[in-house]
């Protein structure tokens, strides 16, 4: 187990170490780093510095009353780089964890990026606004999230689960993977669950992905109902130049789980670019 001092708190990580070139994933939600754990042995083996670690309030980080918000995790995730002094380093963000890539890019430059993943991620904004129509979440879709979290937690998040591995009404995982999901979100503090659906669903992205110009990989499924391709991964791709787009068949939200292999391969044969 190791813990790092970042922006204040102490997060918790795991580094394979090694001399390979950084790769730094940032997890989803209500999730923790290992629920990577489907990468992190492909990503070794050929031949990366793998990094996971957990965020703010989940899984064994610090889990503060406040500070569910992008400017937090995003000096969060600065102060991991620069603790460790990790250069060069690909940054792969799922679902919320695009988010950190995007917010990190706006506030802290690229100097020590070499390229990012955005799969399955949350920018450029999902809340539906005046200047933001083809956003997918109203707010009484947040609101309403938020108070189901509040009212009974293990219900919610049991769907939520179930959807977020679905496509087209069809499980894509064993149940002893969506269970282990949910174990994943157990050591979640309550406000941090539910401060972080008012975070990835009302954070405007749209400045910070302008400011994004490493080499970049959006990845997706087709049939993400949790974050719709449509909203999210096509739109993060037209708006960063030269970036590459991947629609992974089939795929549901959790699709680093039902689809592995090919997220695996798309991941290495990207960063061996």
């Amino acid at each position: 187990m190791s813990q790092i001092d970042s922006n204040g708190l102490s997060l918790h990580y795991e580094d394979s170490a090694g001399d390979g070139r950084p790769v730094v994933l940032i997890h989803g939600w209500p999730l923790s780093g290992a629920s990577w754990s489907e990468q992190v042995d492909a990503l070794t083996g050929a031949g990366y510095r793998v990094i996971t670690y957990d965020r703010r309030g989940f899984g064994e980080s610090d889990k503060p009353e406040t500070g569910y918000t992008y400017d937090e995790f995003a000096a969060d995730l600065a102060g991991l780089l620069d603790g460790l002094d990790l250069r060069d380093v690909s940054l792969v963000g799922f679902s919320m964890g695009g988010g950190e890539i995007a917010r990190y890019i706006g506030r802290y430059g690229e100097d020590r990026l070499h390229s990012v993943v955005f799969a399955a991620a949350v920018p450029p904004y999902l809340l539906k606004t005046d200047d933001n129509p083809d956003g997918g979440l109203g707010q009484e879709d947040v609101d309403g999230m938020q108070q189901r979290a509040r009212d009974d937690r293990e219900a919610f998040l049991d769907g939520f689960m179930t959807d977020f591995f679905s496509a087209n009404g069809t499980l894509k995982v064993t149940e002893a993977q969506r269970q282990e999901a949910l174990a994943l979100a157990t050591p979640a503090r309550n406000e941090a669950v539910v401060d972080c659906i008012a975070a990835f669903g009302t954070t405007d992205f749209r400045a910070d992905l302008e400011k994004v110009t490493v080499p970049t990989l959006v990845i997706h499924g087709d049939s993400d109902a949790t974050v719709p391709l449509e909203v999210s991964g096509k739109r993060t791709a037209e708006a960063i130049e030269g970036s590459r787009l991947v629609v992974v068949e089939d795929g549901p939200h959790g699709f680093n789980v039902s689809h592995a292999q090919k997220l695996n391969r798309e991941l290495i044969d990207f960063l061996a670019r």
